[in-house]
């Protein structure tokens, strides 16, 4: 009985989620139109970057609403929203210099 809670639950976790996406899981674009579009439509600033690679950038851009994107920026001029959402947060440093 035991194996057989532990197969289905191993089940559920390969199993993909059937969920109703308000938009697809990717957006690309060229740089500026995704930036002009953040900025204009969303009314939202770059407040964060880190570089992943020599060849990619990470951002974060967020409004004053607490609604945040996270894009990739390529080398290549092409940026990519990999993830949006909401209740935004900037925390402190744990250990400030």
């Amino acid at each position: 009985m035991r194996s057989l809670i532990l197969a289905g639950l191993l089940c559920g976790l390969v199993t993909p989620a059937i969920v109703d996406a308000p938009f697809p899981a990717t957006i690309c674009h060229s740089t500026e139109r995704i930036s002009d579009r953040l900025s204009q439509q969303q009314g939202a600033e770059r407040t964060a970057r880190g570089t992943q690679s020599p060849d990619q950038i990470l951002e974060v851009w967020t409004n004053s609403s607490g609604a945040w994107t996270l894009v990739v920026t390529y080398a290549t001029g092409v940026s990519c929203i990999v993830a949006m959402g909401d209740d935004w947060e900037s925390l402190q440093a744990l250990n400030p210099a």
